[in-house]
């Protein structure tokens, strides 16, 4: 199973996307090779909850995941916190729908949810927890304590931030999770689809979160950086800001 643990059905927080461009999104995650993707839109995307209600109502769902053109697609959130650092939470859709609506009061800046708060609120469920792109200069997990970093089930070797800051953040983030005992995986980070493929993990067959934090738990995975991922962000963020500032002329 290859599977890519961040990506975004929308293209901005403030971009929403329909059915049918996340169903065009799925189709190309699977032309870049993905057999699995988890969807871990902003939860203060305008449109979250209206996200996965629409999720819910079109495709089949099985064990802990969708079938959408021949993908597995498991829901997710990524979630600020008031301390800075983004959390990827992945879960039943049961689960992520009622942690996205408990959020709701959350998603303007100066009301985000703080960390200790968040984590005894998803202590509620069944979720995997993944520290997004911990070494990102705006958003870092660094000054948190190792009672909040050695709880995560993963970090985020991020897609974007490889490109950003250079290859040798494979190992300052490898560097930082060995520090808490705590494994690494990749997500691309994609908001369009050029970005699909750039990182990714080689799973074996999983349907549950169980499963998942197994292998992770296991380290019976491999994270794979595509040769093109410098071309693939490049191309995905020079289309999303053309995008963006076409809107908003």
């Amino acid at each position: 199973m290859l599977i890519d643990f961040h990506t975004h059905a929308n293209l901005a927080k403030k971009i929403t996307s329909s059915l049918e461009d996340i169903t065009t999104k799925i189709q190309e995650a699977k032309a870049s090779g993905l057999t699995a993707l988890a969807i871990t839109e902003h939860f203060n995307s305008k449109n979250i909850i209206q996200l996965y209600e629409t999720l819910y109502n079109a495709f089949p769902y099985t064990e802990n995941y969708y079938h959408i053109n021949g993908l597995k697609v498991f829901c997710g959130l990524e979630v600020d916190v008031k301390e800075t650092g983004h959390f990827l939470v992945i879960g039943d859709r049961d689960d992520i729908l009622t942690i996205a609506r408990y959020l709701l009061p959350y998603q303007d800046q100066e009301n985000f949810i703080a960390v200790d708060d968040l984590i005894a609120l998803l202590a509620n469920f069944n979720v995997l927890k993944i520290g997004g792109h911990p070494l990102r200069e705006s958003t870092p997990w660094t000054q948190h304590p190792i009672t909040v970093l050695s709880q995560f089930d993963a970090f985020d070797l991020n897609g974007k931030d490889l490109y950003t800051y250079g290859s040798d953040m494979e190992e300052r983030v490898r560097s930082f999770a060995m520090q808490y005992h705590v494994p690494v995986v990749g997500g691309s980070d994609t908001h369009h689809h050029m970005q699909y493929g750039a990182i990714y993990n080689a799973f074996p067959e999983c349907s549950t979160i169980d499963e998942l934090r197994t292998a992770i738990q296991q380290g019976n995975y491999e994270v794979k950086i595509s040769p093109c991922l410098n071309v693939k962000v490049k191309a995905a963020t020079e289309i999303k800001k053309m995008i963006k500032e076409r809107i908003t002329v």
